[in-house]
């Protein structure tokens, strides 16, 4: 019941050792995670010592690799050390990073999305909460205790309405759920989200998230157009945006009618996905739909 992160994945965390990766290491082992190791190349050899789990200090994600089999890196360094930081990540071989750092320039980001593409490592973010798998794994700043293990998943650009949805499906429960990011340039699309969930079994229904500007919900329109069988439900964010304002993400710029989230909405509901027009009515749809999917599977 998971995509991308498992109880099975191992985690380091590069940048553990500053004030937001001990914070948010500390809350990652409290929901599960396995966090094999942090990397500092100027504190290699020390551990830190979180309660009831002492974590060692690698000098190199390399090394951290061949001590622990670490297959997921988690990203806590500043911007000007992010592009480094996922590069080393791949060159070592890990096979998922997740880079939290907001701030990072968008060339950075291009720079390091491609070379993590030619090493078959996947990078979730840049400017992202992460992702969870509830119960079993924690990989980011995600809250583990809003949600439970579940059947639906959950993608979405931002980070306060991953945390809003998963509070308002509680109940359900999800399979994982995945924040993307917001940036102009993101590693893991929802494009890549919806097919990962297409094929687990063990994920019935999926909750899109998405924001005005660009034409990343589009795209995600049409292929569930011509890919997803599973219901899909969506949001918006931006309906009361006024018009010629960027706001939010960096990614959230609007030209003229482009990116608007009606044009958005329209595209999705060609597609025959239901979108909300607030956070809670896209809950509700949710919870419509997945208890007619219940009733039609007694029948």
């Amino acid at each position: 019941m998971a995509i991308f992160l498992t109880k099975e994945s191992k985690v380091l965390v590069q940048g553990m050792t500053g004030g937001e990766g001990m914070k948010h290491t500390r809350r990652m082992l409290a929901a599960g995670t396995d966090v094999v190791g942090g990397v500092n190349p100027r504190k290699a050899g020390q551990a830190v010592d979180f309660d009831d789990r002492v974590v060692p200090v690698f000098g190199s994600v390399r090394e951290g690799k061949a001590a622990t089999g670490a297959d997921v890196t988690v990203v806590f360094v500043p911007p000007a050390f992010a592009k480094a930081a996922v590069i080393e990540a791949a060159d070592a071989g890990i096979g998922l990073a997740v880079v939290i750092t907001e701030g990072i320039p968008v060339h950075d980001s291009v720079a390091f999305h491609a070379y993590a593409a030619t090493k078959g490592t996947r990078v979730i973010g840049p400017n992202c909460p992460g992702l969870i798998t509830p119960g079993q794994s924690n990989a980011g700043i995600i809250p583990a205790d809003i949600a439970k293990p579940g059947r639906i998943g959950l993608v979405s650009k931002s980070g306060t309405l991953t945390y809003q949805l998963m509070y308002e499906l509680r109940d359900i429960g999800f399979s994982t759920c995945v924040g993307i990011g917001g940036d102009p340039v993101v590693g893991t699309t929802h494009i890549d989200c919806l097919a990962a969930f297409q094929e687990d079994p063990d994920t019935e229904l999926v909750v899109l998230i998405g924001e005005i500007g660009g034409d990343a919900e589009e795209r995600a329109a049409a292929y569930v157009r011509d890919h997803v069988t599973k219901p899909v439900v969506a949001y918006i964010a931006g309906f009361t945006a006024p018009e010629g304002r960027t706001m939010g993400h960096a990614g959230a710029i609007v030209s003229g009618s482009s990116g608007t989230a009606q044009a958005k909405k329209m595209a999705l509901e060609a597609a025959g996905v239901r979108v909300g027009g607030t956070p809670t009515e896209t809950a509700r749809l949710v919870l419509t739909r997945w208890e007619s999917e219940r009733v039609a599977a007694q029948e």
